[in-house]
């Protein structure tokens, strides 16, 4: 979520006087840079690559609307690892597919952490982190996690779910404007919201109906909480949770 501080105006006014970041904590590189700057106000489109040692290179967001860009490289192995692990969800239903996903954004995070450690300092939500160095807005959370489901979903491991653009709500209210990464459900063409924001980087997100997110519905309390839950082990979150909806095809209301 962005706060106050973060309208329009002010945010181009930092950006044109503070933020000056050195080339080489950039991206894309130098030779193209002629963006507007509003683009610090809102999510930026994935930027990533595939290499031919089947590793990925990818931008990543941080220190509060994208006012701080690395590119990072993950490597095959690595990205093997985060197969591994969304493939202890291997059912076709609704809710594995839902905590798939979860998994995967929690793991990607920590491979950028391992990359980056400062994004070991974030904290949910803006109050706890407000002058630490790798501090992660709405913003940098909806960037980084928007490409990290894209890299994901081109890797072949979100089968039923098509990326789109991040969405916003509250948009003329600059107290409250927050942004969130999107995905739809190619069963139901519906779109859910994935929102890392809300804790800190390195852990599973919320996912939840975007009308529901839109409304500001919160997705830890029913009837969201049973697609979010956040259990001691990795097996549980696919194992056990299953008698908790109505079959594995089903999905709260919106």
């Amino acid at each position: 979520m962005l706060t106050i501080k973060h309208t329009p105006a002010l945010m181009a006014l930092v950006a044109a006087l503070l933020i000056q970041p050195s080339h080489a904590d950039r991206w894309p590189p130098p030779n193209d840079q002629g963006r507007d700057l509003n683009y610090i106000t809102r999510p930026l489109p994935p930027e990533y690559r595939f290499n031919k040692n089947g590793s990925v290179t990818l931008r990543i967001c941080y220190n509060w609307s994208c006012s701080e860009m690395r590119s990072l490289t993950f490597s095959r192995e690595e990205l093997d690892s985060v197969k591994a692990a969304m493939q202890r969800c291997p059912d076709t239903g609704f809710h594995d597919r839902v905590q798939r996903m979860r998994i995967g954004i929690w793991q990607m995070e920590l491979l950028a952490q391992k990359h980056l450690p400062i994004l070991a300092n974030d904290r949910e939500i803006n109050e706890f982190d407000r002058d630490v160095n790798g501090r992660l807005d709405c913003v940098d959370n909806s960037t980084n996690t928007t490409t990290y489901l894209q890299v994901l979903h081109d890797l072949a491991q979100l089968p039923g779910w098509t990326i789109a653009n991040a969405e916003v709500r509250d948009l003329m209210d600059f107290g409250n404007v927050h942004w969130t990464a999107v995905v739809i459900d190619d069963k139901t063409k519906k779109p859910w919201s994935v929102d890392s924001w809300f804790r800190p980087n390195g852990h599973l997100p919320f996912v939840m109906p975007l009308p529901s997110w839109v409304a500001s519905k919160k997705a830890w309390e029913p009837p969201f909480d049973k697609l979010n839950p956040y259990p001691q082990t990795l097996p549980e979150l696919c194992e056990t949770p299953r008698q908790a909806v109505a079959s594995t095809e089903s999905a709260p209301a919106m």
